[in-house]
């Protein structure tokens, strides 16, 4: 029976709406901790609330105390370019936690967490492809990470041109950062809920839709690993 580890940050309305029975753990760290039993494997789903280092100790949860083999991150995201409409579908194949900045006293870039060779942070390559494989609606991108709400055309216009990131959120860069010291494979699948143009309100409006889209995608991808 696989063990498999679910991270959210906010997304919790689409879990209640998708799972008919979600059984409540306890979890002493304060996050909350659910558990779905599946023919074909058990899923332990964290709430973790928002952020990096909230993303960061959850991973670590569920990899250290639930002895997950897989970590998948589902969520909703905005988008950096033109391309990216609302609900678009996306699978993460590469992470760059842009607010990072070590370029002061050490010879990196803008984003480059040491030891890594450039910028991008990578997720599971064979997960990523028989994610394609599955469902050919989605859309490889990298994800622009950091803990910072990206609210404006221009700021996302930035992002984009510096990174060549196709969406941003505020929890990726903690989880394929824990996942790969611990040496567990990570699946990241998010759908866009504010558009280059849109901002918090378009965020708040879309949220819960564009997460329930993401989640029956990420859901049927898991059945079939």
């Amino acid at each position: 029976m696989k063990r498999i580890g679910i991270i959210v940050a906010i997304e919790t309305d689409s879990l209640f709406a998708h799972y008919e029975k979600l059984e409540k753990l306890p979890c002493p760290s304060g996050f909350n901790l659910y558990i779905i039993h599946k023919p074909n494997c058990d899923l332990y789903v964290l709430h973790t609330g928002v952020g990096e280092v909230a993303a960061a100790a959850g991973t670590q949860y569920l990899i250290s105390e639930c002895k997950v083999e897989l970590v998948v991150n589902f969520g909703v995201v905005g988008g950096l370019t033109q391309n990216m409409a609302k609900q678009r579908l996306c699978v993460v194949q590469r992470v760059v936690h842009y607010r990072f900045d070590a370029t002061k006293y050490l010879p990196v870039a803008l984003g480059q967490v040491p030891p890594h060779e450039d910028v991008y942070i990578y997720t599971d390559k064979n997960l990523v492809s028989q994610a394609l494989i599955l469902n050919s609606e989605l859309c490889p991108a990298t994800c622009a990470s950091g803990d910072w709400f990206v609210d404006s055309a221009e700021d996302k216009s930035r992002i984009h041109a510096d990174f060549a990131a196709d969406i941003c959120d505020m929890e990726a860069a903690g989880i394929v950062l824990t996942c790969e010291a611990n040496d567990v494979p990570c699946l990241m699948l998010k759908a866009v809920a504010d558009s280059l143009a849109g901002g918090g309100k378009e965020f708040w409006k879309e949220l819960q839709g564009a997460a329930l889209v993401c989640l029956q995608t990420a859901d049927k991808i898991i059945e079939d690993l």
